[in-house]
């Protein structure tokens, strides 16, 4: 079962295929630090066998956070709190991967202003943002190097940069959001130009060894946005620092996808693996085994990740194991559980 199989990118070897996407849990403190319940909710799927766990968007500035029950990683007593979920879910066989982000014009958290490529607020509810200035940016890119080094001392297996979902880089990408006349507006390169400077910044501090992916937002669902050929191009820009993308649509701008169906995104992962032979990510209401199946074992992707499915059942990869009565390593002390079912 291809699902089943390992999967190796750079040292990191992966039990299976199978990926717990970044979800936020909004479930931390105001401070931005982790509490009891991310230790359960994480572990609990590293012990019902997930290959990859990525950790929910990870806020690199306060004003970087989506809303004020997010997690940040812009000092130590965060990190601190991080360590050992991080320690706990490798024990159980998963590799840990955390995705930092910056919420751009879509911060909903208590901070005295939202910052974005444009002053053009998200929707007619939103606050206006404040434009950037080269030295917000210059703040911006020093604090995911910051979180990245952080997060390289706390023992990730794996960072994510976030640029997807109409969060700051991928406001910066997309045209809808970016009208900037200066050297970070206009051209594909130029709009790409904060994400290549966070990934530089990244790769000072992150251990070459260790995986960087990137999330992306492949289709804007607008007219004038962004579609998976330009973001074929931006993947050419970042390929030197990318060793995964994470393929995601839509979130940019309030435009919902014209339909939503299981796997509506595989399409724009299998063009971006095609188009920029980076392995990629594949995501979007996928539950059943046989779809994950055909997914890999087509090479339309190399990853699948399950979001709300492993939110109803941390052990889908187990489940999916006793059902297909595949010989898997067992938690031992849940292996009578599972075998006597089969």
């Amino acid at each position: 079962m291809y699902g089943l199989t390992p999967f190796t990118i750079k040292n990191m070897t992966l039990r299976n295929r199978i990926v717990m996407p970044p979800m936020c849990m909004y479930s931390a403190g105001t401070d931005g630090v982790a509490k009891a319940f991310h230790f359960s909710h994480y572990t609990a799927r590293a012990v019902g066998g997930v290959g990859l766990i990525i950790m929910e968007a990870t806020g690199v500035l306060p004003c970087g956070r989506i809303s004020d029950h997010c997690l940040g990683l812009w000092n130590d007593e965060q990190a601190e709190a991080l360590a050992p979920i991080v320690r706990a879910c490798q024990e159980q066989g998963a590799k840990m991967a955390l995705q930092l982000n910056h919420a751009g014009r879509k911060c909903e958290a208590s901070v005295p202003a939202v910052y974005a490529p444009s002053a053009i607020p998200f929707d007619e509810g939103s606050p206006l943002p404040h434009e950037m200035t080269e030295a917000d940016m210059r703040e911006t890119v020093a604090a995911f190097r910051s979180a990245a080094e952080r997060a390289s001392r706390i023992g990730f297996d794996a960072i994510e940069i976030h640029a997807a979902h109409g969060y700051l880089l991928s406001e910066f990408l997309s045209p809808l959001t970016n009208r900037r006349a200066d050297g970070y507006g206009g051209s594909t390169e130029n709009r790409c130009r904060l994400l290549l400077e966070v990934l530089q910044a990244v790769h000072e501090v992150w251990p070459a060894e260790k995986p960087v992916l990137v999330r992306v937002s492949a289709e804007d669902y607008e007219p004038e946005g962004m579609h998976p050929e330009e973001m074929a191009r931006v993947a050419a820009l970042i390929r030197p620092y990318a060793d995964i993308l994470d393929v995601s649509t839509g979130g940019v701008v309030p435009t919902p996808p014209a339909s939503l169906y299981a796997g509506y995104q595989v399409k724009a992962a299998e063009f971006l693996r095609q188009a920029s032979g980076l392995p990629v990510i594949t995501v979007g209401l996928i539950t059943d085994p046989h779809q994950v199946e055909e997914i890999l074992g087509n090479g339309r992707a190399d990853l699948v990740a399950l979001g709300r499915e492993l939110l109803r059942n941390p052990y889908w990869v187990l489940n999916t194991a006793r059902d297909y009565r595949i010989d898997y390593d067992w938690p031992a002390a849940y292996a009578r559980g599972f075998k006597a079912r089969r």
